[in-house]
């Protein structure tokens, strides 16, 4: 250890919990009536022998990490099975730093090695290295949370020469060219430190969502909760609407981008973003849906602030130049962002900015932000339908990376009992009002979770 305020990881305990979905959620071709959640209790000390303990969770989003053939069950098994192998790993690999140190050293070595641990193991359709990022991404949350308990800090204050024996040298490198430097830097110095204490909050409209009555099936529930589209917006005062598209059916795409967008103009929304989930394979297919809306749609075109991933997630695989869709609109990696690797790669094929992500861990989270902005990249923070403790760290980094609007935010749509005991203690963060989510009741060490005070118990 080389400062005394490094930490090694002493136990990581982990529990499955799992929950219904009040509606179906479309992620590309496929569409969810279920999920599963990750939470992880690790322990850390110092060369003190002082013990803290931190949390985190992830939903195993099994649909967006890894489209594949295999049923879902299958693969949230393949996950669950993975998480199980991680948490002996991130213990006996001894690695001891600075979370970020931590989360980097892991993720460039042990991780990789047991991703193919398990795949050998469970033979067949291998699981991505996406999927190895969410599984451990609970892990290494929970050791900036207990990092945080440690030192009895808010863990967004430790990013800094203090805390950690590495510069943003060591982690990342800029392009060639651009004269820029990260000697000496690190992440605090590209995070806003009096993060506001509300954020501007996104509504997700599923592509399978009902819009209006003509829509309405009689399947919906029957529940406290809104089920049409402008009962959302005037219920939880909605302003932002991320609208889920198929990509493969242009007609049907554009047309749910003006319903959408007129249904909401009228109910006072201000901004839409259109998310194609990785189904686009030519840069025309968007350009075209684009250039239609501008010409016969110009409000919905104006208020269409990014364009989310259309193009499929594997960007080495597929390195299409996507210069003509960010010359219409910003144009924001999602499923492709990995780490700041990818995020250099596609801003050399012409992506304007980054969605950001905590599954994606909360070390690469931070490195991929501190590269985007050193470059220039406007971001945005995505959810992955995060409710319980995941919803916490998720919107930390949005209220501290400075996005271009405020935060998305939907597990409230598609399981709002699910977080039942912690909206008790944050009531603001797990109801949307007057389109904004609220922060305020966030306080402690760590991600300031307040966990002791939520009654959940745990299997």
């Amino acid at each position: 250890m080389n400062k005394p305020t490094d930490i090694q990881i002493s136990t990581a305990e982990i529990h499955f919990l799992s929950s219904p979905m009040r509606v179906p959620l479309k992620f590309g071709p496929e569409t969810v009536t279920s999920a599963v959640f990750l939470r992880v209790k690790v322990t850390v000390h110092d060369d003190k022998g002082r013990e803290a303990i931190g949390w985190g969770e992830t939903p195993l989003s099994v649909s967006w990490v890894w489209p594949s053939t295999l049923s879902v069950a299958v693969r949230t098994q393949r996950m669950k099975n993975f998480s199980e192998l991680l948490a002996q790993k991130i213990v006996s690999s001894g690695l001891c730093g600075h979370p970020m140190e931590i989360g980097q050293d892991f993720i460039h070595g042990e991780l990789a090695a047991a991703t193919e641990q398990s795949n050998t193991i469970a033979g067949g359709d291998p699981m991505p290295y996406l999927g190895s990022l969410v599984a451990f991404s609970a892990f290494d949350i929970a050791i900036h949370d207990a990092f945080g308990r440690l030192h009895e800090r808010d863990i967004y204050s430790c990013y800094n020469a203090e805390f950690m024996n590495r510069d943003l040298a060591a982690f990342i490198t800029p392009e060639e060219g651009s004269g820029l430097s990260f000697r000496g830097k690190h992440p605090q110095d590209f995070l806003v430190m009096k993060a506001p204490k509300q954020l501007p909050v996104w509504h997700l409209v599923g592509g399978v969502d009902a819009l209006e009555a003509c829509d309405l099936t009689g399947s919906e529930p029957k529940d406290a909760h809104p089920v049409l589209l402008a009962d959302w917006i005037q219920r939880d005062g909605l302003q932002c609407l991320k609208v889920k598209l198929r990509g493969t059916d242009a007609a049907w795409d554009y047309e749910r981008m003006v319903r959408v967008g007129r249904i909401g103009f009228a109910n006072g929304v201000r901004w839409l973003s259109a998310d194609f989930n990785c189904t686009v394979q030519e840069p025309a297919y968007v350009n075209t849906i684009m250039d239609k809306l501008l010409r016969d749609e110009p409000e919905i075109y104006a208020r269409t602030l990014y364009v989310e991933q259309p193009f499929p997630y594997d960007l080495e695989a597929n390195q299409i130049d996507v210069r003509s869709v960010s010359a219409r609109k910003p144009l924001f990696l999602d499923e492709s962002a990995h780490d700041w690797e990818f995020v250099r790669l596609g801003r050399r094929l012409g992506w304007s900015g980054v969605a950001l992500k905590t599954c994606k861990t909360q070390t690469g989270a931070l490195l991929s932000l501190c590269w985007a902005k050193a470059h220039g990249m406007p971001l945005m923070v995505q959810d992955l339908t995060n409710p319980m403790l995941a919803m916490i760290p998720h919107v930390r980094l949005a209220a501290h990376a400075d996005t271009i609007q405020g935060v998305e935010c939907n597990a409230m749509q598609f399981y709002p009992d699910a977080s039942i005991p912690e909206e008790a203690v944050h009531p603001g963060l797990y109801r949307r009002h007057d389109g904004i989510v609220d922060l305020s009741t966030l306080r402690g060490h760590g991600f300031g979770y307040r966990e002791n005070e939520m009654r959940r118990e745990l299997i």
